[in-house]
């Protein structure tokens, strides 16, 4: 943190202690901040900050990443969005490698003819230079335009040269081993892809899925072996067993992959374990080669709710089935996947878990995953150090090496008079046993600081822990509660005595006061998957060290619903600020409230209030939603949800479904999926899905009554017109947050909040998202804008009081 000059350097703590320092500063409005990494390429950092009256602060973020090998390639990815015209922008990349550089180039997915001239490109040797600096005139989408060009991803990749299969750094008593043989025979695969065909498959992801299971079929090779299980709440084999790729077969595989579409609800427990008995019987009946790869591909997109429907459960069972014998990958598809489940069911079974995001590339996105695993070329490597002079080894037995990948594996040497490092490497290849044997001469610590005088001095050793927390992570993730506390210690040890920022620890800048000598505080904190929105540690394998000076502004990072629920409290996330605003409707039942409108569209969505029942002994105002109304005009389509029924009418065809049990209906551009005495969602296309969930009290309660809550899922594809009580903030609201103060209840500060050059006070507090936990709910922080969310939405509560449960504008 660079204030008038001077720098004020982070430090790394315990993340719950670091969190205290920062809410502090905030609560005494001081300089403050707080800094999150997520993305799906590269790091994307949003900051968050409170700087003091009168002060000017900026805030320099350092970073270092591994580089994983893919493909026969390194490839760094620089987020490109400056979203103006720059009058002095550039990209600078320097390349050192001792093993001498093979190749370099660079690639931007904005370049025109116009931007090529300003990407340069060499390299010599063991360095290699890039650079990218683009005019003002070279920058703008037009000739006059005051738009920028500049918006997307900026790639460099290279390779090294490979004259032996690995490549030993020594440094400061610690080592570092990259492992990549030249190319080899292939090894056999036998794949059995699990496929979620449930409902909410429906539409660009299904069609999607088609799309890169006929492209990985294409790639196919011959000696492979495959099958195809479809799941919703039943199971479908392709075939009885699984059948090699034969022309005949490949061609046959296409056309069914053509005619797989979406319907019912999910059952993953059963597929996967179906999968496992037909790898079974195929080594039983020695119908797949001896030397083979045996792995299962699971695709879903969202949470188990037929059949065995307890994640912990289905882990249980999948892990006791494999036994150690295959590989299962996890894809998990869009952002309602129970993505920490999926990683966990991967990681118990020597897989990884890889969130498939829903844009316009998503097919090609698994496909690139399926490239990564095509062509395996070892199993059973076995790398050996000399037995009395290392310890501390990171992971150095693995399953599979795929051809383009690498391995890496780092440790400490405990024997300083070594004058040579000997390492063996054992596997088996597709027709027999595999021995490397590398005799690395040690340099004297003069020759090695001279060679290694381009990047730290203790590079080695920081690369050994940023493995060894790695691993200690994804081993709590299926540990029971003793071990994970013993790795949960670990990792947090090493981090703090490294310095990383990990899930368990945070940055923390503090600057003394000159009179009061408090604090001013910036926490750096990083995001993971399930807490979190992606893996800090994901499997990499170069350092390399950037930074990023960061302005105070804020930038998005995921969406997250809005919803309604309860008294009813509205709660509207704001990703960008990883934050949320909240308000209550206070109105009598019987009335119905626009929830959202889009008249381009033509899609509305109504709910009708309820209250409790009336008693002699007390008189409650609460109201709930207990009816909700959605149309579509264009689909002519109805929907009534209560808390008996749900009734779909289409033109002069109706249904109703009971909520005693589980329904669904697929129609074109139209999917339902009513889960039994638990939530029904539904989608309109591509853009629109939502979901409502059913609150049910015990049978005779004397007050309460059954109600309903109502969640969007995906909102992206409404018109800028959209409107109503959750619509209008569809596409973001800005607000500011200042001089919160302490009030009666220490838990609930007020502050003053900035929103549609309105100054309002508002509170902190707790809403409940039910969407995971339909009982209990899970609870979520938002500042409450009171007196019916004046001032916060467009006019006040009563604009939004519709005559009817179908009520739409024209």
């Amino acid at each position: 943190m660079i204030i008038d000059g001077v720098t004020y350097p982070g430090v790394i703590k315990e993340k719950e202690a670091a969190k205290k320092q920062y809410e502090k500063a905030v609560s005494r409005g001081q300089t403050a901040g707080l800094v999150r990494a997520s993305g799906r390429k590269t790091e994307k950092f949003t900051v968050s900050v409170n700087v003091a009256s009168e002060s000017k602060v900026t805030f320099e973020l350092v970073y270092e990443e591994m580089l994983k090998r893919h493909l026969g390639k390194y490839e760094m990815f620089i987020k490109v969005q400056p979203k103006t015209l720059v009058r002095k922008y550039e990209i600078e990349v320097d390349i050192h490698e001792p093993q001498g550089i093979s190749f370099l180039d660079a690639q931007a997915s904005f370049l025109t003819n116009d931007l090529l001239p300003a990407v340069e490109k060499s390299f010599s040797g063991e360095k290699g230079h890039v650079s990218f600096k683009p005019t003002i005139d070279q920058q703008r989408s037009c000739a006059s335009c005051e738009t920028t060009l500049l918006n997307g991803d900026f790639t460099v990749t290279y390779d090294v040269n490979r004259e032996s299969p690995g490549n030993i750094q020594v440094v400061n008593g610690y080592f570092v081993h990259f492992f990549a043989p030249p190319k080899l025979s292939g090894v056999p695969k036998n794949v059995v892809y699990v496929i979620d065909r449930s409902g909410s498959m429906w539409g660009r992801k299904m069609e999607q899925t088609r799309e890169a299971l006929l492209r990985i079929l294409n790639d196919t090779s011959a000696h492979d072996h495959f099958n195809f299980i479809l799941f919703d709440n039943e199971i479908v084999l392709w075939k009885d067993s699984l059948i090699k790729a034969t022309p005949e077969n490949l061609e046959e595989a296409k056309q069914y992959v053509s005619t797989i579409s979406p319907r019912g609800w999910t059952n993953i427990n059963d597929p996967v374990l179906k999968a496992v008995d037909l790898l079974n019987k195929a080594h039983e009946n020695q119908t797949v080669p001896e030397r083979s790869v045996s792995m299962i591909i699971l695709l879903t997109d969202g949470e188990a709710n037929a059949g065995e429907s307890n994640p912990s459960k289905i882990q249980e069972n999948a892990k006791k089935a494999i036994q150690g014998r295959y590989t299962l990958y996890s894809l998990g598809f869009g952002y309602s996947v129970d993505y920490p489940f999926l990683e966990k069911l991967a990681l118990e079974n020597s897989g990884i878990a890889r969130r498939i995001y829903e844009d316009s590339d998503a097919d090609l996105q698994l496909k690139g995953f399926y490239n990564e695993i095509a062509n395996p070329t070892l199993i059973n490597i076995e790398m050996q150090y000399p037995e009395n002079a290392v310890s501390d080894l990171t992971q150095n037995n693995f399953k599979h090496y795929y051809e383009g990948g690498e391995i890496v594996v780092a440790g400490r040497l405990t024997d300083n008079d070594l004058n040579s490092f000997i390492v063996d490497v054992k596997a088996d290849g597709a027709d027999k046993p595999i021995k490397y044997t590398e005799n690395i001469p040690l340099q004297s610590e003069g020759d090695v600081s001279k060679k290694q005088e381009y990047i730290f001095g203790d590079f080695t050793e920081r690369l050994w822990a940023y493995l060894t927390i790695q691993q200690l992570l994804e081993k709590r993730l299926y540990a029971d509660s003793a071990e994970k506390a013993n790795l949960t210690a670990q990792a947090l040890d090493l981090s703090l005595k490294f310095k990383f920022v990990t899930p368990l620890t945070s940055m923390v800048v503090t600057k003394p006061e000159e009179k009061e000598k408090e604090e001013e505080t910036l926490i750096a904190d990083k995001l993971v998957e399930g807490q979190d929105q992606t893996d800090p540690f994901a499997a990499t394998a170069r350092l390399q060290t950037s930074s990023y000076i960061a302005p105070a502004q804020n930038y998005p990072i995921y969406s997250t619903p809005n919803f309604v629920d309860s008294d009813p409290h509205f709660v509207i996330n704001v990703p960008q600020k990883d934050d949320a605003l909240c308000f209550n409707i206070q109105e009598k039942p019987g009335v119905i409230l626009n929830l959202i409108e889009d008249k381009q569209l033509g899609i509305a969505v109504n709910g009708q209030l309820i209250g409790n029942k009336k008693t002699s002994n007390s008189i409650s105002n609460e109201t709930y939603f207990g009816r909700i109304g959605i149309v579509n005009r264009e689909m002519k389509i109805r929907i009534e949800v209560t808390t008996d029924t749900v009734t779909v009418q289409h033109l002069r065809n109706k249904k109703t479904f009971s909520w005693q049990q589980t329904g669904f209906i697929n129609m074109e551009g139209f999917n339902l999926v009513v889960n039994k005495k638990s939530n029904v969602t539904f989608s309109f296309g591509e853009g629109a899905t939502f979901v409502i969930i059913l609150h049910e009290v015990w049978k005779d309660h004397p007050v309460h009554r059954d109600f309903l809550g109502f969640y969007t899922l995906d909102d992206h594809t409404f018109s800028a017109g959209v409107h109503g009580l959750l619509g209008q903030f569809f596409h973001g609201i800005d607000y500011e947050i200042s001089n919160v103060h302490k009030t009666d209840n220490p838990d609930k500060p007020d502050a003053t909040m900035k929103v549609k050059k309105k100054l309002l006070t508002v509170t902190r507090g707790l809403q409940r998202d039910y969407r995971k936990d339909h009982r209990d709910g899970i609870q979520i922080p938002c500042w409450f804008v009171h007196y019916n969310g004046e001032g916060l939405i467009d006019g006040t509560h009563t604009d939004y009081i519709v005559p009817d449960i179908f009520s739409i504008s024209y």
